[in-house]
Formats: C-alpha cells, sequence, structure tokens
C-alpha cells in the first residue's frame, strides 16, 4: 500500500498509467472501438483525406487508417506484453534456482546465460528470425530466447543478496522447505526488482518489433501493425504525412508512457531516491530492527 501511495503521487506516472490501461483496453476490445474493418479495402477511397467516416482518412488500399491504428494495439503492445511475461517467467525460474541453490547449480546456469548474452540482442532476433521466417510468432520467439538470459542473471544477482540474510538462514535451519522459502521470503522482496526490470524492458521490445515490421521481417499483411504502417506510408511521406504521423506518434507515446511509468515505479519501490524529486522529504518509522520509509510531498 506504501508503493502505491507513492506511485500516486506522481501525476506524470498516473497519466502514463492511465494512456497504458486505455490502450490495452482498446486493443483488447479493437471490434468495439474501431469503426470499420481494418483489412477491407475500398479502392475508390485509396487516399482519401479525413472524414467524419474515416477520422484519420485511409492507406494506399482505401483502408480505415484509425481501424488499422487500434488493431494495431495487438501486436505492437498486447502481444509483446505476452512475450515479456514468458521471458519474465523463464528468466525468473532460472534466476531463482541459480541464485538460491548456487554451487554447481548457479555455475551451469551461468554458463548458458553467458553465451546467450554474448550475442548481441538485435543480432540474436534477426538470427531467429532468419531460421524461423517472419511473422508475429517468431518475432515472439525471438524476443523471449533474447531476453530470458538477461533477465535470469538481473533476477539472480537479486536473489543471492536475499538469501543470505539471517532469516532466510533460519528458515533453513528450521527445515522450512526450499520452495517455501522462496515463495515466502524471497519472492516478495525480490518482486520490487523484477517489476522495475519489466517495466523498462518493454519500452526496447516495442521498438523493436515496430523497427522489424518495418523492414518487413516483423508482422506481415494485411494484419495492422504500426511499424509496418509506417512502412506502407513512406511512399506518400512528404505528400500524406498524416499517414505516418499517426502510427509514429502512437509508439512515440506508447514508449514514453512505458518509460515514465518505469521510473516512477522504481521511485516509489526505492525510497532512497525520493531524497532527490524536490519539494519533499523522507520520514523514518522504527519498527523493531527495520526502518521503513514514507516520501512526503512538498
Amino acid at each position: 500500500m506504501r508503493n502505491l501511495r507513492n506511485l500516486s503521487q506522481d501525476k506524470l506516472a498516473m497519466a502514463s498509467l492511465a494512456f497504458i490501461v486505455l490502450m490495452i483496453v482498446a486493443g483488447v476490445l479493437a471490434p468495439l472501438f474501431a469503426p470499420h474493418d481494418p483489412e477491407e479495402v475500398n479502392m475508390k477511397l485509396r487516399y482519401a483525406s479525413a472524414s467524419w467516416s474515416y477520422l484519420l482518412g485511409n492507406d494506399h488500399l482505401g483502408r480505415c487508417v484509425l481501424s488499422r491504428l487500434i488493431y494495431g494495439i495487438r501486436p505492437s503492445v498486447l502481444w509483446v506484453l505476452v512475450a515479456l511475461l514468458a521471458s519474465v517467467l523463464l528468466g525468473s525460474l532460472v534466476g531463482f534456482i541459480s541464485g538460491y541453490f548456487k554451487g554447481k547449480t548457479d555455475a551451469i546456469l551461468m554458463r548458458v546465460c553467458d553465451i546467450m548474452l554474448s550475442f548481441p540482442g538485435y543480432v540474436m532476433t534477426l538470427a531467429v528470425v532468419g531460421i524461423l521466417g517472419a511473422g508475429l510468432e517468431n518475432i515472439l520467439i525471438a524476443f523471449v530466447v533474447m531476453k530470458w538470459a538477461w533477465f535470469a542473471r538481473v533476477i539472480r544477482t537479486s536473489v543471492m543478496q536475499y538469501s543470505e540474510m539471517d532469516y532466510v538462514r533460519f528458515a533453513r535451519a528450521s527445515g522450512i522447505s526450499h520452495l517455501r522459502i522462496i515463495h515466502k521470503h524471497i519472492l516478495p522482496v525480490t518482486f520490487s526488482d523484477i517489476a522495475v526490470i519489466s517495466s523498462s524492458s518493454i519500452c526496447s521490445m516495442i521498438l523493436q518489433i515496430s523497427g522489424l515490421s518495418f523492414l518487413g521481417l516483423g508482422v506481415q499483411a494485411p494484419q495492422a501493425e504500426w511499424g509496418m504502417m509506417l512502412n506502407e506510408a513512406r511512399e506518400v511521406m512528404f505528400s500524406r504525412p498524416e499517414l505516418m504521423l499517426a502510427p509514429g506518434l502512437a509508439i512515440v507515446l506508447v514508449v514514453s508512457a512505458f518509460n515514465f511509468l518505469s521510473d516512477a515505479l522504481q521511485v516509489a519501490l526505492d525510497p532512497k531516491l525520493m531524497t532527490s524529486k524536490p519539494g519533499g522529504k523522507l520520514r523514518g518509522r522504527k519498527r523493531g530492527e527495520q526502518v521503513s520509509y514514507e516520501y512526503i510531498g512538498s
């Protein structure tokens, strides 16, 4: 509750969160929000200007730009979130096993992670797409293959820090099972680190899927996707710049919203960072041997 209260004090973060939630709802309920079929071709409306029926005009095939923009939320944001969740779950599993049990288990798992991390991210993504072929499913597989090792290493460091605490050692000595110790004592304190790195990674994944679709290696026609919409509007970028402005602005707004939310989440989960905020201070409350901090706005 304290973390939520700290986060709610950041107006920019709350505005970003509201925008992200709105985008997710619009993507899930795209058939209700989209005024037209995003794949409906009408050559009579080719490059038609904005009207009451088509608020953002029509593209080179006469398709509704607004409808394609709304349906583009699904591959550009929603499916990226699914790939992020899969990467975090796999990375967390490896990170918790490696950081908690240490020894040979840690050595073997970290060598595998080192091998995966030795390849640049974009090179690994292009390699997976080149092997499996272009398409949304293959892009998502590439994201999981590329990201899980990075999550595993970061989470492993956090787990190793808390696994040596006195209360964890006492729990081990008391005969409590390893799974219960991880669930009750380590997972809650490492959740903040997982949340921060997850929220910061979503931005790069959105940009990568849009970039690959722009190059023709990602989502394929006729499915709507923001990067592909940018590619389709290149030929008329000077005569009809609004066709590129709509998907480009959508990418910028979504990535900015996730960036602002990630920064605010990091501050809310780390009280020491709040001291850098102007006009605010920390109030400490001592409870036994622990001290909790609460941010007090100006």
